[in-house]
């Protein structure tokens, strides 16, 4: 499968499959934007607690979810001197 993908990916035009994959993420459309949405969510278990909305219908595109703003106190800031802050999901490894 995934050598299947790496051919998909030297056969179609880089620019039109980035522009493919944009529109993907901007769509608005409930059902398509809703299944990319869950998708995301089950696959990399993002923890929608933290989220300010819960539900894949509360966003209006996939960008928008991806975005998304937590709850206050959802996530703890460092006060370390050489401690790590970022804005987005991720692990730092070595």
């Amino acid at each position: 499968m995934k050598s299947l993908f790496i051919l998909f990916q030297y056969l179609v035009p880089q620019h039109l499959l980035s522009r493919l994959v944009g529109k993907a993420a901007n769509a608005s459309t409930p059902w398509l934007k809703n299944f990319f949405i869950t998708r995301f969510i089950r696959r990399y278990g993002v923890n929608m607690a933290e989220a300010q909305y819960h539900s894949p219908e509360d966003y209006t595109s996939f960008n928008d979810f991806f975005i998304r703003s937590l709850k206050p106190g959802a996530r703890i800031i460092t006060d370390r001197a050489n401690g790590i802050v970022s804005p987005a999901d991720g692990v730092v490894s070595a």
